[in-house]
């Protein structure tokens, strides 16, 4: 269950209920003090303190809806939502126009798991294109409601337009990636329950051990996926796959196993260009250089654009002494992705072998704004189908890159 989506702070930007002059048209000062301190204390978020003058007011002034939809919000702010409900409902019976009232009555609704009665007034906040903090808590809470009553293709609905709305908000990443990982989930359990023995059902299944880690039972799918179709395009190629990243992770020497899987899916698919850049990457990295070049021009043939392959033809070249024929394929691979630090590495070495001085110490700058600026990141790449290009060596100093 997806958890509280809504910050207190952010509620109260958007519920804006009526005038702070409430009591003054009819001269009624005492009651007004009274609300200014309450609504004092509400903007500074000392909710106990609020509570205590909304409450006082209620009594006094009973029939004021401004005053159920303040204490509604003060209690939907401590997360008392069986108090902020009935009083956001006679606030809304006294005065059916007071702003957004539906709106939060809904997410105390959903924060109380009654979402069916919540959908109504959650999908109308979530479409009000005018008031972007109104239409993000809407959304988060809305994303939570479907998902509680089963409706998956609606709740994935809504967290691909929230990614969309708001794509650098970290508790919008978060929340629907929830949602991404249940529906994916979900799929899978269908998948199990109508087609328990076909070859979709065991690929998926490889896929998903693969992506957790887990490559013994990945290459036990993939196996017998051969053995229902000995076939299929693109199964020697995840195997293979498979194998290298088991023999990293466990270091041990798969590669002579997974070069043949390669080698295989290639007399299937000659077009496979990740089969064919594979093969290369392990000849180049063997110092066979001549068939590595073969297999990497192969990749590039049926998939110009492959940035790793640009950038392996390149090592090749570099290591065969033909910086000439290197550059041109570094260039292709820094204007497909203008910010792998590897690309303009590798640029710095054929600049320095053609004596390129200037050109060299560029290459070099960006080298090492691109290093700095990832380690500042402490991040990670999402997994790839492919092996990623890497700096054969660790760079020396800085000064020892000329």
């Amino acid at each position: 269950m997806i958890t509280r989506a809504v910050r207190p702070a952010a509620a109260f930007l958007f519920f804006a209920l009526g005038s702070s002059r409430l009591y003054s048209q009819n001269g009624n000062a005492e009651l007004q003090r009274d609300y200014e301190i309450g609504e004092r204390a509400l903007s500074e978020h000392r909710y106990a303190d609020a509570e205590r003058a909304y409450e006082k007011l209620e009594q006094l002034s009973p029939g004021t809806a401004e005053v159920y939809g303040r204490l509604g919000l003060v209690y939907f702010q401590e997360r008392k939502f069986d108090k902020a409900v009935p009083a956001l409902r006679q606030a809304m019976k006294l005065k059916p126009s007071l702003p957004n009232t539906d709106v939060l009555l809904a997410m105390c609704l959903a924060e109380l798991g009654h979402y069916s009665e919540a959908l109504p007034g959650l999908e109308k906040g979530f479409r009000k294109p005018m008031d972007s903090v109104l239409r993000r808590l809407s959304g988060l809470q809305l994303q939570r409601a479907y998902t509680g009553l089963h409706r998956d293709r609606q709740a994935m609905e809504v967290a691909l337009e929230l990614n969309k709305l708001y794509p650098k908000d970290p508790e919008v990443l978060y929340e629907t990636s929830r949602i991404y990982a249940n529906f994916a989930y979900l799929t899978l359990v269908k998948l199990k329950q109508v087609a328990p023995d076909s070859v979709w059902r065991h690929e998926a299944a490889g896929e998903a051990y693969e992506s957790q880690g887990d490559y013994n039972l990945a290459l036990t799918e993939y196996r017998q996926v051969l053995k229902l179709a000995p076939d299929r395009p693109g199964i020697h190629f995840r195997l293979g796959r498979a194998l290298l990243r088991r023999g990293q992770s466990q270091n041990v020497d798969d590669t002579p196993q997974a070069l043949k899987e390669f080698e295989q899916e290639l007399e299937f698919d000659p077009t496979n260009a990740n089969a064919a850049y594979e093969v290369a990457e392990i000849y180049r990295k063997s110092g066979q250089l001549d068939k590595a070049q073969t297999f990497f021009d192969q990749a590039l043939k049926y998939y110009p654009d492959f940035e790793e392959a640009r950038l392996g033809i390149a090592a090749v070249l570099l290591a065969s002494g033909k910086p000439g024929g290197a550059l041109p394929e570094l260039q292709r691979a820094s204007a497909l992705n203008p910010n792998n630090e590897v690309t303009y590495y590798r640029l710095s070495q054929a600049y320095k072998a053609l004596g390129n001085v200037a050109d060299q110490e560029k290459a070099l700058a960006a080298f090492r704004r691109l290093r700095a600026e990832k380690a500042s990141r402490q991040d990670s790449l999402p997994p790839s189908e492919v092996t990623r290009q890497e700096l054969d060596s660790e760079p020396a100093r800085a000064g020892q890159d000329r």
